[in-house]
């Protein structure tokens, strides 16, 4: 499992062979801190998109400044720990930036996949995809799984 988890260049490196090889490269990122039934269906959807998923995690650092100071739960170690165990993600990494773009422009996937929470021209990196041919596709959550639904019940 750990050898999944990447930093930024050995994560270059393995994109680049995955390229050599023809492979299809799927990309996409966020928080998962709490991982639930959402995550896994929405990760399993967008591994299908393609021959090998990237998984970029906020670090939590990011996440605090997007989430609250109470955020995140699980640290960023523990979060990229659980993603790599699933068998569908291939690699994972952590970014520390405000947003995924300079990894986008690093990793230049063929398929960059977001939630459709976020409205397509909102995408970051969405534009740069497109210029060298790869498609931006927005999955659909399930409805009532965030890992905000899960606290409020945990609190009750």
């Amino acid at each position: 499992m750990e050898q999944k988890i990447k930093a930024r260049g050995a994560l270059t490196r393995a994109v680049s062979k995955l390229r050599s090889e023809k492979k299809r490269v799927v990309f996409t990122n966020g928080c998962f801190d709490i991982l639930h039934a959402g995550h896994i269906a929405y990760l399993r959807k967008a591994r299908k998109l393609g021959d090998a998923l990237v998984v970029a995690l906020n670090s939590d650092s990011s996440v605090r400044a997007i989430k609250g100071k109470t955020r995140p739960i699980n640290k960023e170690a523990d979060r990229a720990l659980v993603l790599s165990a699933l068998y569908f993600v291939d690699y994972v990494t952590i970014f520390a930036d405000p947003t995924p773009e300079r990894l986008i422009k690093a990793l230049k996937p063929d398929v960059l996949v977001k939630g459709a929470d976020w409205k397509a021209k909102y995408i970051v990196g969405a534009d740069f995809v497109k210029s060298h041919g790869g498609k931006v596709v927005r999955i659909p959550f399930i409805k009532g799984y965030s890992t905000t639904s899960v606290l409020k019940e945990i609190g009750k």
